[in-house]
């Protein structure tokens, strides 16, 4: 790889300049981002092969093109490894990403203007999720459900119910990108059930955390369908992948492929299929528990500096932190903020926020990435006290160069895996 990279310094150095310069942002700086993490050395190997020269449209046995001995042999370890990890009866690691991957679930089990039970967006549901200005939410009815303040922000299932029973959805789905609560499928597929609708779980933020059995698994609840990214709390590559029980599992191949994509890119699932062998591991459950321990702290932290978190706090690996209320900045002036001292965080909706998504009233948190450092509960106190600092005297520049270097010593404490620096 080093020559590799030689060739590139010499024939590109503006790309290759680049391409440092995020490394060096990475090593000195706290990837808080919810949805980003560091993927393990072998990954960067598998994803910079050969396999990336490589067509292999189809399926293994059933590709178009020849010259696929190999392909084949990684896919099916792949979906081997996949199934084993999640107690799935079937997976299909082709999906390119997140949005093909649910896209490709849609149009297994849907026609157009069928009926979805999804969350709205700023409740915590994702943009896949048949936001409106998504070609999803055009093609098919998603009709959403909230969460309810009176009950800290959880849903309400009484409610979720007989929005069911009035809609009579095809599809109900249980999935979000920003909701800071334990996912109760059994409540899920007990209505999905009684309207005779098929059930669908998004577990891209937290499937590290399901495949190390640290929160609960939907395919043990029942669900007809799991979707998950590799990437995120899982540690792989930047990839989708659908489970399911072997009754959907033709539908589900033929939405993928020939429905959806082409080839699918085979470095990509040689990645995952070494992340699933990584995750099966106990240094990965260790990891898990590890991140949920951090993300406890981070929020008790917090919450003890006067900072409101929507839904009081989190049960899994992310929160979301009202800016406005807790410091009278939007989540665009915060983000900016926390970038300035090294701590990268994204700008988040709240529930029913009454600001435009650009500039929302919070942002979002998450400790996949730290924990992947090796960072614990005491260094997550020391975040928080810099989150606090930070957004409470934004202008402060003194103060805030005083943060960097405190948040560069700590970086430097702690590297990144599989990445020099």
């Amino acid at each position: 790889m080093d020559v590799y990279r030689q060739q590139l310094d010499a024939f590109d150095p503006a790309v290759a300049q680049a391409i440092a310069g995020e490394e060096h942002r990475q090593v000195d700086g706290i990837e808080m981002i919810p949805s980003e993490n560091y993927t393990y050395p072998e990954v960067l190997a598998a994803l910079g092969s050969v396999l990336t020269n490589k067509y292999s449209e189809g399926y293994p046995g059933r590709r178009y093109y020849g010259g696929q001995e190999f392909t084949d042999r990684i896919e099916r370890i792949a979906c081997e490894r996949a199934c084993a990890l999640f107690r799935a009866e079937h997976a299909n690691v082709q999906p390119l990403s997140g949005s093909p991957m649910n896209q490709a679930v849609y149009f297994a089990f849907l026609k157009p203007g069928d009926t979805v039970l999804a969350m709205d967006l700023s409740h915590g549901g994702h943009l896949t999720h048949g936001a409106p200005v998504s070609h999803m939410g055009k093609v098919f009815n998603f009709v959403r459900y909230k969460t309810a303040p009176q009950q800290g922000g959880t849903i309400d299932f009484d409610a979720l119910r007989q929005l069911a029973l009035e809609i009579r959805p095809q599809l109900v789905l249980c999935g979000y990108s920003s909701y800071p609560r334990d996912y109760d499928y059994a409540s899920f597929k007990q209505i999905a059930d009684e309207v005779g609708a098929l059930t669908m779980a998004d577990i891209s933020h937290i499937g590290g955390l399901v495949a190390a059995d640290v929160m609960r698994n939907p395919l043990d609840a029942g669900f007809d369908v799991v979707t998950t990214t590799t990437h995120k709390s899982l540690r792989g590559p930047r990839g989708g992948l659908i489970l399911s029980k072997a009754a959907h599992a033709g539908a589900i191949d033929a939405a993928v492929f020939p429905g959806l994509q082409g080839g699918p890119h085979m470095n990509v699932i040689a990645g995952a299929a070494v992340t699933f062998k990584k995750a099966q591991e106990a240094d990965f459950r260790r990891y898990a528990q590890a991140t949920l321990d951090n993300a406890k702290a981070l929020a008790a932290a917090l919450m003890a500096e006067g900072a409101k978190l929507v839904t009081g706090g989190t049960d899994n690996h992310l929160m979301v932190l009202d800016t406005v209320a807790s410091f009278g900045l939007d989540g665009r002036a915060a983000e900016e903020a926390l970038d300035r001292v090294g701590i990268t965080t994204n700008k988040q909706i709240i529930p029913d926020d009454p600001r435009p998504p650009l500039r929302p009233s919070g942002i979002r948190l998450g400790t996949p990435a730290c924990t992947t450092r090796g960072m614990d509960p005491q260094a997550m106190g020391r975040l928080a006290g810099w989150i606090v600092r930070t957004l409470r005297r934004p202008d402060d520049g003194a103060g805030l160069a005083a943060i960097r270097a405190e948040v560069r010593a700590l970086c430097r404490s702690h590297p990144v895996p599989g990445v020099s620096g």
